[in-house]
């Protein structure tokens, strides 16, 4: 439906091959959930783009679960528990900090 294409070397990994829209991974989950957290969301942005992220989806009713994997990786959830993770790509810190 939205033409993307298997990333390569991956069967889990789905990509935008005009590079427009963000990739989509799909995750095995080890029991079946029936009712809520069918659908958990890995979203990947630029380091300095995280703590917006997050922000937003605190302010739009979400709650965080998770931070012990901070600053890289923080789960959050809706209010029916429905569960999303937003990671960093890419190294921390600003560019001009990298060598």
């Amino acid at each position: 439906m939205l033409g993307y294409r298997d990333r390569a070397n991956s069967d889990e990994d789905l990509i935008d091959p005009h590079r427009r829209g963000a990739p989509f991974y799909f995750q095995r989950m080890d029991a079946p959930r029936p009712q809520r957290n069918r659908v958990h969301v890995d979203v990947w942005v630029p380091y300095d783009q995280a703590e917006a992220r997050i922000a937003a989806a605190l302010e739009a009713g979400g709650r965080l679960v998770n931070d012990a994997d901070a600053p890289s990786n923080w789960v959050l959830a809706d209010p029916e528990g429905n569960e999303a993770c937003v990671g960093v790509a890419g190294p921390p810190g600003p560019a001009a900090h990298r060598p």
